[in-house]
């Protein structure tokens, strides 16, 4: 099975378009639902970090000024995924600090992006909502480091992925729930899903 890499970034705001950059990333490689690679680091965009986003990440200033540069960090992360399908929790949003702090560097980023977000909302329906934490929380799923830092958030994104590989497994009879699968399901409305899957077992 192709591998996935997990991504999250913390950041010093919702947009890029406004100025915002990122301020941490950690990747998680898959090898089907086995952890194979971690990436993370601290990044310094030369951007100040706000009190609301310290008290939020708990990242300062103070860490970000002996961080290595943004350029650093991103040229090694890119590497590190090398062109490999991404996932996201809430994808819309790392992936636009994703393409946008490559861009900075000219390199392109052409990597299609699977939501645990827009999974869960389809399968999970009755969760109390969709946020990482409580969808963590709502299957007991396994979670290390503190919420909102990268990389804790980036292993609890890949646990999260897991259990829905589970679920398209064991409820709707996917053998390999792939990331083009991932993809479509996504696109689909929750009363749509299972005619999409039962439309992909039939192809497959």
């Amino acid at each position: 099975m192709t591998a996935v890499a997990v991504i999250d970034f913390e950041t010093t705001g919702l947009s890029p378009a406004m100025g915002d950059r990122a301020t941490e990333v950690a990747i998680v490689l898959l090898e089907g639902d086995r952890v194979v690679d971690r990436f993370q680091s601290l990044m310094n965009a030369g951007v100040r970090i706000s009190a609301f986003i310290e008290a939020y990440t708990g990242i300062s200033n103070e860490m970000i000024a002996v961080a290595p540069t943004a350029a650093q960090v991103m040229a090694q992360a890119n590497r590190f995924v090398a062109g490999r399908p991404m996932v996201a929790h809430n994808a819309s949003f790392d992936r636009r600090f994703w393409l946008a702090e490559l861009d900075r560097l000219g390199q392109p980023a052409h990597q299609p992006f699977a939501c645990t977000l827009l999974l869960s909302r389809r399968l999970y329906p009755h969760a109390p909502n969709h946020k990482l934490g409580s969808l963590a929380a709502f299957h007991a799923l396994p979670t290390s480091g503190r919420a909102h830092r990268a990389l804790a958030d980036a292993e609890t994104a890949a646990a999260l992925l897991g259990r829905i590989r589970d679920d398209l497994r064991l409820r709707f009879g996917v053998a390999e729930p792939r990331h083009a699968l991932l993809m479509k399901l996504q696109a689909c409305t929750r009363k749509g899903l299972p005619r999409a899957i039962q439309q992909h077992l039939a192809a497959t």
